[in-house]
């Protein structure tokens, strides 16, 4: 019998989390830009915190089969909480000096990709648990998190402009405590979604456990260019929200409040496509919707914050962006939970996440550089050609066309558990595309 109570409840974890987090995604970059008046250290400030997530992702699979998913998700929460709550507070102290920022941000973002990793295996249980058709929930999912920008963008803009930037921080903090108070009696504990990994999978070494993964990632062309593709455009995207939206926003308009517009239109555009999305997901051609919505939503974005003169020009392009993009997320997740085998789930996921999220700790160091080298539109424009010519990639490699192509229902679905099986190779999980 289908049971949606933890799906529901881990769903409901994660936009609360997700709202503090697009509200931090506001607040952070404002207040390093405002505190230490640099373009560049703002970015500096964004490759802290986004390295460790990467390695978080990359090498802490066998260490989640270990603990369980998700205990590991309320630890790693509740370790964030603390973390991003030091930074106003030792602010507002006079005790928070650059190297601390850094060293604070550093661990938060560690422990985000835990948490992050561990939800994704918490997700597919919960979703089998449900009776929910796989390509429809992540659609859902990926929906959740455009509202949760929706809602926090604008209102970190808002707060910041009417209050301070460390208290949206602090606001933040609290997000990821309720969020793992969620997952602690919501979710529930035992041999559900990963709670406890299975005898056979926690006794292994873990450099064993982690080549196991590697090597299910060897052989897959699409693999490679999904994830050549997300390297390049996580990147770009890591320099549009960590340095470029932000500079814009504070030397062009003047106002956090635009920031938190901007990143607001985008959501409401990716909110209103995924609605429709959600509806027709298992019936449209997933290869389609992907690569004409990637080029859509990528360089125009960045090619309006370099020649655009007027704001609604700018908020309006955002705004399509998002409406393009809503299915890339949904289509890439559902690829990917249908064809990873379950019992390496922890390093795949974690692998494929790492290596397409590699990009975004050099996004904004690298954009930090070039907005201070060659300035904003210049940066701009060099940024979107870059994305404009990976966007490109799938109409003419074949290779793509195997987004359309959806494995067989297992039959057996105890088999489907154990862990001697092996499943067809697989795409790797988007990261969060944005503005």
């Amino acid at each position: 019998m289908a049971d949606r109570r933890p799906l529901v409840g881990l769903l409901t974890a994660e936009v609360v989390s997700l709202v503090g987090s697009r509200m931090s995604m506001v607040a952070l970059p404002w207040f390093t830009l405002v505190v230490t008046g640099s373009a560049a250290k703002t970015g500096v400030v964004a490759f802290a915190e986004m390295l460790p997530y990467v390695l978080a992702c990359a090498l802490g699979g066998p260490l989640i089969d270990r603990i369980g998913a998700r205990r590991t998700s309320i630890l790693a929460d509740l370790g964030s909480a603390v973390a991003v709550a030091a930074v106003p507070l030792l602010h507002l102290t006079d005790r928070l000096g650059f190297g601390t920022l850094l060293g604070l941000v550093a661990v938060a973002g560690l422990l985000r990709g835990f948490s992050d990793t561990a939800k994704r295996l918490l997700f597919r249980e919960a979703v089998e648990a449900a009776g929910t058709p796989m390509a429809r929930a992540t659609s859902v999912h990926d929906g959740l998190a455009r509202l949760a920008s929706l809602l926090g963008a604008p209102l970190a803009g808002v707060l910041i402009a009417a209050l301070d930037a460390p208290l949206v921080l602090l606001f933040d903090a609290a997000t990821f405590a309720v969020g793992a108070a969620l997952v602690v009696f919501l979710v529930p504990a035992g041999r559900f979604a990963g709670t406890e990994p299975a005898p056979s999978e926690a006794d292994q070494p873990y450099l064993v456990a982690l080549r196991a993964g590697l090597r299910y990632l060897r052989h897959d062309r699409l693999v490679h260019g999904i994830l050549l593709l997300l390297l390049v455009t996580n990147l770009a995207d890591a320099a549009y929200t960590a340095v470029f939206a932000p500079v814009w926003a504070a030397e062009i308009v003047g106002s956090p409040v635009a920031l938190g517009l901007l990143s607001a239109a985008f959501a409401t555009g990716a909110v209103l496509g995924n609605a429709v999305f959600t509806v027709v997901a298992p019936r449209v051609p997933r290869f389609a919707v992907f690569a004409v919505g990637f080029l859509i939503a990528g360089a125009p974005r960045f090619v309006a914050l370099a020649v655009a003169d007027r704001l609604w020009v700018v908020y309006l392009v955002a705004f399509v962006a998002g409406v393009s993009v809503a299915g890339v997320n949904p289509i890439l997740s559902a690829v990917s939970y249908e064809r990873v085998p379950e019992r390496l789930q922890a390093r795949v996921l974690g692998l494929t996440h790492a290596a397409a999220w590699a990009g975004i700790p050099l996004g904004g160091l690298l954009g930090g550089l070039a907005v201070q080298r060659l300035g904003l539109p210049a940066a701009c424009l060099l940024f979107g050609s870059a994305y404009l010519v990976v966007t490109l990639l799938p109409f003419v490699m074949p290779v793509w066309r195997e987004l359309d192509r959806r494995p067989a229902p297992d039959p057996d679905p105890v088999r489907r558990r154990s862990p001697g099986r092996c499943a067809p190779a697989r795409s790797p999980s988007a990261g969060t595309r944005g503005g």
